[in-house]
């Protein structure tokens, strides 16, 4: 069975969108190997001008770098499209690769990927006056890596030709704090997305349970308690002055009592069984559950039913 080759380098566009993506995931040279991810600028450049109709790139990049003239071209190339160019570092953008990744109007930076900037190198040979040539132009060369990167760093020529000569590795934080980066991507800890509906009411009917249910402070307890106190002398003040009132009025009512017909005292009777009754009445009406547990039986209910009617 032949198997696909997974292709590193491509270009696509989304036509309903009116944008494309780019992937740089190889190196960059004059003489690309395609299949294993190099990309030249005449390449990507054949590309890019069919991508006329498009409003923003996205280019992803996971390179080590390449040969530096292809490198400047295909920033060129990027700079002079009229579409919004937006950079991406996958993984490391090192060497002309950081070069490319300046051609952005924004330049994103995973927190967990790097740059690394240098100054440009060869192989050469010769005697002393080609070898001091070759010294020469490879300080004009590095001359238009320095241009791409002062136009958007923060930072002084000679604070950047020390980064160079050291051959300096750039943390996201670092590289936006810089200027070589403009945003910092972070994995912020959001809820993942779900079409549970079930799960996602009831686990809100349950957060609003336990705030229901929120103990309270101290402070909060100590009121119900003053509360409950006045509220008790309150009840024996009424209880004295009743009392009071009740045994004055003892003597006159004792002759009333004897006066009491069998009538009467049937309805009596009849009045207490009503008031316990109205009582043991007032004593069912007490809830069984809380709220939140009646609002989830039914939620629990209804989605049941849902479920059922959907299988039928």
């Amino acid at each position: 069975m032949k198997k696909n080759k997974k292709q590193y380098y491509s270009l696509v566009q989304n036509e309903e969108e009116k944008s494309a993506v780019l992937n740089i995931f190889g190196d960059i040279t004059s003489f690309p190997w395609e299949s294993v991810g190099e990309v030249s600028n005449f390449l990507l450049s054949k590309k890019l001008e069919d991508l006329s109709d498009v409003n923003i790139i996205d280019v992803y990049i996971n390179s080590y770098g390449g040969e530096v003239a292809e490198g400047l071209a295909i920033y060129n190339a990027l700079k002079r499209h009229k579409a919004k160019i937006v950079t991406h570092v996958d993984g490391f953008a090192c060497s002309i690769a950081s070069v490319i990744f300046m051609a952005g109007d924004e330049r994103i930076m995973p927190s967990t990927s790097c740059l690394m900037i240098h100054n440009p190198w060869l192989y050469t040979a010769g005697n002393a006056q080609e070898l001091r040539k070759q010294a020469d132009d490879l300080d004009v060369i590095g001359e238009c890596s320095i241009n791409a990167y002062m136009e958007h760093c923060k930072i002084t020529k000679e604070e950047l030709k020390e980064l160079l000569d050291n051959e300096t590795w750039l943390s996201s934080s670092k590289a936006n704090e810089l200027g070589f980066a403009t945003v910092v991507e972070k994995d912020d800890e959001e809820e993942k997305a779900s079409q549970n509906v079930k799960k996602k009411i009831l686990s809100m009917l349950l957060e609003q349970s336990e705030d229901e249910e929120e103990p309270k402070t101290d402070s909060e307890n100590e009121e119900d308690n003053m509360i409950s106190t006045e509220n008790n002398d309150s009840d024996e003040e009424q209880v004295n002055t009743d009392s009071e009132n009740q045994e004055d009025t003892n003597n006159s009512e004792e002759d009333n009592e004897n006066k009491e017909s069998i009538g009467e005292g049937e309805d009596n009777a009849n009045t207490t069984d009503e008031e316990s009754d109205k009582e043991n009445g007032d004593e069912n009406k007490e809830d069984d559950g809380s709220p939140s547990e009646q609002a989830t039986q039914m939620v629990g209910a209804f989605f049941m039913n849902l479920e059922k009617e959907m299988l039928k």
